[in-house]
């Protein structure tokens, strides 16, 4: 049989296995053609009478299947959206989940029984392939990941996991792992009756279970089937539903049309037999491809996150370098966290501090990291040794003289920098490169204190290091290609997602988040209420209120970057109401932030938020009825503008970095895609026109640069201009 992407292979007991093995892809996706070969195979099994069962596996070693090709869906969107009307599009992209839909179903009515044989991760549309299986084994290994992710991108499954999941497992199990995307082990999902068993060979379980005790029906086509647990109509479903809408309410603000449509969905859906509700998330699945939201989460948290990881940035001309020793000055928590990551990574390192205490502190710091994923079932003692086996703490900068690549992490100090800088410069071996890890300090005046300014670039990294994706690589005056490609390979290597900027006072990403806590600084000089201030910072789609940030980072850290940035810049001025704000809580009332307990909030000893402070709430007569939805719009407004005037001077220079930089580097409103994609959807000529109100209420801060007006008179986009060039290393 003629296939493109599977090679069949058939037994002497008449059991077919077919091997998945898209032709050019380093994993399994469900493309058009996937799909086309899934219903031949599936017409060839029904029809052909020495065939008695399909098993589905993957031919590849990365995997079973990653899920759709979301590349080849928005490409077809964006080419369907070019030639048609709207309606015609909607119908066409309605056709092309019809097609997914058809496809599975096939499977699941050929009269044969089908197993699914999961050799590797299974996600997305990938599982819904094997939800679509009469019987499901999975490798025993507690690293493959089992699940629907789509909401993460601005997506619900669009193969049937909305409609099938709930008939497996039930509404109340199935709901969490489909709202938020999580995916689950093998085991765990044994539990949960997503899969039916584990298996040290998949295939051979898979042939066991299909002479043994086959089936070809699944459970919703049998005359009997009821709902596990019931549906939205039994006392159980009901409750589900309601407190399951309200949770939805509190934890996006409304602001993710996903969840949404997902809740939707499953509630239509289980009531009406499968067929149904399969064309009832088609419905969902289409009218959510045609919002902004959507097609701009696509883009910025899949499609261009792949790009950036995978080197789209990189300097193409530069050759691949493989980082196998580092060096990290400064053994405290992010110089700890640093040495984590590069040694889970199999490199090798150095890291130093003032005395072998503290450099021996970062190294215990490292070992916490591991007893908490050990003690989360995340880790092992073993490999907390292996991890371990790789860090060597130390005071001794000699011990560097073999390391290809520094990481800087000292304290956020200007001559405290240059003296780790010229200590590590006077053993470094030639050629090795040399990054500071500064969140504001220009990368190109860091450097003076350098033997190798060339060979000198900022590694922004984000705290907690284990857990936050984003390194902003910075690059100064005099970096060259080189530099840049070491540290991208560097960073790819411990795999986070780097975004490339250049050299400029607080670089892109701090510079930019810099806004949203000044904007909330001001709203409070402006006498609006903390609570509102802090509740429309997070509706607006932020993580967290403004004020609760700035406890996070430390009151006295603005008060000190603001007046550091005055002296260096020679301006002596006096406070300004928000200075003057800052000056009282810190200054007058000793009140720090979170580091000691008490800051905007009260905090327990544990540094649990309690409340806002007492005193702030009592200090004024504050107003409430500020308009809401104005509020919103002043926190993202001020963050795109700075986000644009980063791209008119030469800081930023492809959107892809502006945009995932902000989403996974301070938690920018992922719905909107990023800053930029949020001046593009809301288009630059309303944009102006906003910013030119906020700047005739609120003040100059809001008034659009040079470039904004330009693009304004000729209708562009940041996407058009500043089009991507598509190339990887």
């Amino acid at each position: 049989m003629e296939l493109k992407n599977f090679k069949w292979d058939q037994d002497a007991d008449g059991i077919v296995t077919i091997f998945w093995d898209v032709p050019n892809r380093s994993m399994n996706v469900l493309t058009g053609s996937a799909i086309a070969d899934l219903v031949a195979v599936a017409e060839k099994v029904s029809s052909d009478a020495s065939i008695k069962g399909l098993v589905i596996t993957s031919g590849k070693k990365t995997g079973f299947c990653a899920g759709a090709a979301l590349d080849e869906m928005e490409g077809n969107t964006q080419a369907a959206g070019a030639a048609k009307s709207p309606e015609e599009a909607l119908a066409s992209a309605y056709q092309g989940v019809m097609n997914f839909h058809k496809a599975f179903r096939k499977l699941e009515t050929c009269g044969k029984p089908v197993a699914a044989a999961i050799n590797g991760l299974a996600l997305g549309g990938g599982l819904e392939v094997t939800l679509a299986c009469h019987y499901r084994v999975a490798l025993d290994n507690p690293r493959i990941q089992l699940g629907l992710p789509e909401a993460k991108v601005g997506l619900l499954p669009g193969g049937g996991g909305t409609q099938r999941l709930p008939r497996l497992m039930g509404v109340q199990a199935a709901l969490p792992l489909i709202l938020q995307g999580t995916p689950v082990d093998p085991k765990k999902a044994v539990d949960l009756k997503m899969i039916h068993s584990v298996s040290a060979d998949p295939v051979a379980e898979a042939k066991r279970w299909m002479k043994a005790t086959p089936v070809s029906v699944q459970p919703w086509d049998q005359k009997d089937f009821k709902i596990p647990g019931g549906g939205p109509y039994t006392p159980g479903g009901s409750q589900t539903f309601t407190m399951g809408n309200s949770m939805l309410r509190k934890q996006t603000y409304g602001n993710f049309p996903a969840q949404r449509f997902i809740m939707s969905c499953v509630y239509e859906g289980i009531q009406v037999p499968i067929d149904a509700g399969l064309r009832i998330e088609a419905r969902y699945f289409t009218k959510l491809m045609s919002l902004p939201e959507s097609r701009n989460m696509i883009r910025t948290l899949f499609l261009s996150m792949q790009d950036l990881g995978k080197g789209a940035r990189r300097p193409h001309n530069e050759p691949k370098t493989d980082v196998k020793a580092v060096g990290v000055l400064g053994a405290g928590v992010m110089g700890g966290g640093i040495a984590y990551v590069s040694a889970a990574a199999g490199i090798d390192v150095v890291l130093i501090d003032t005395t072998d205490d503290k450099a021996k502190a970062g190294y215990d710091h490292v070992a916490g990291i591991l007893d908490k994923a050990i003690s989360k079932g995340k880790s092992t003692p073993e490999k907390k040794a292996e991890v371990l086996s790789h860090i060597k703490p130390t005071a001794d900068f000699g011990a560097l003289k073999d390391v290809d690549f520094v990481v800087e992490a000292v304290f956020e100090d200007r001559a405290v920098k240059a003296e780790a800088t010229k200590k590590a410069c006077a053993v470094l071996k030639k050629g090795a490169v040399f990054g500071s890890n500064t969140s504001t300090l220009p990368i190109t005046g860091l450097a003076e204190a350098s033997d190798r300014p060339e060979l000198f670039i900022g590694v922004h990294f984000f705290s907690p290091v284990d857990r936050m994706g984003l390194v902003e690589v910075i690059r100064g005056k005099k970096t060259n290609d080189h530099a840049l490609a070491v540290a991208m390979d560097y960073v790819q290597k411990i795999k986070k997602t780097p975004i490339v900027v250049n050299d400029a006072r607080g670089f892109y990403t701090s510079r930019c988040f810099g806004t949203y806590t000044r904007e909330g600084m001001a709203m409070l000089a402006d006498g609006i209420h903390p609570a509102m201030i802090e509740n429309v910072g997070r509706m607006s789609g932020m993580p967290m209120g403004t004020l609760e940030v700035l406890d996070s980072v430390g009151l006295d850290t603005p008060l000190k970057v603001m007046r550091q940035t005055k002296k260096d810049l020679g301006v002596n001025t006096p406070p300004d109401d928000s200075e003057k704000f800052l000056m009282w809580v810190v200054e007058q009332n000793g009140r720090l932030g979170r580091k000691n307990g008490k800051g905007f909030y009260d905090y327990d000893a544990s540094g649990k938020r309690l409340r806002i402070w007492p005193e702030l709430v009592a200090s004024r007569a504050w107003k409430t009825d500020a308009n809401v939805d104005e509020m919103k719009h002043r926190f993202l407004t001020l963050q795109a503008l700075e986000a644009a005037k980063c791209f008119e001077e030469g800081v930023i220079t492809d959107p892809r970095d502006a945009d995932v930089g902000a989403i996974l580097g301070w938690g920018f409103a992922p719905f909107t895609g990023g800053p930029i994609s949020y001046i593009d959807t809301l288009g630059i000529r309303a944009f102006v026109a906003q910013c030119e109100d906020f700047a005739k209420k609120y003040g100059e801060r809001f008034t659009p640069n040079k470039l904004l007006r330009e693009m304004a008179e000729k209708g562009q986009t940041f996407y058009g201009r500043f089009a991507p060039v598509k190339q990887a290393a």
